[in-house]
């Protein structure tokens, strides 16, 4: 498999699993009653690490892959740039929310900027798997 199927292959993966945590997870995370939050939050988070792990590092291995041995391109650009922004709102936006949330609750706020960090990893997970098809 060549670095620019690999990184197509990685960022396709990614697309459809942010699109399953949009869609599917989160709604469902976000429904749970008051007084099940803290067993149903965590539990959310065991689970999700076993998926988040091998997509992201899927991911990371196939832009390094493609850094490093494509020739550089527009398409390569803008995937590396949105995949940073997914990254980014992932490490420094969504999971600590994530952790405020096992903390102090669903509060509105918390729920919003979650809802929107979300927003943007989905947007920018559909553009770096838009830019990948043409790298």
């Amino acid at each position: 498999m060549s670095a620019e199927q690999f990184l197509l292959l990685a960022t396709g993966v990614h697309l459809g699993f942010q699109a399953v945590v949009t869609i599917v997870v989160y709604p469902g995370l976000l429904s749970l009653a008051p007084d099940g939050w803290e067993r149903g939050h965590a539990a959310h988070t065991r689970r999700m690490i076993i998926v988040v792990i091998p997509v992201y590092a899927a991911v990371a291995i196939s832009l390094g892959g493609a850094l490093a041995t494509v020739c550089c391109s527009p398409a390569l650009f803008v995937t590396a740039g949105a995949l940073l922004i997914v990254g980014v709102t992932t490490a420094l936006v969504a999971a600590p929310l994530h952790h405020l949330l096992s903390v102090d609750g669903p509060t509105q706020k918390l729920i919003r900027n979650l809802r929107r960090a979300d927003t943007l990893r989905l947007i920018g997970a559909a553009v770096a798997c838009g830019a990948a098809l043409f790298v």
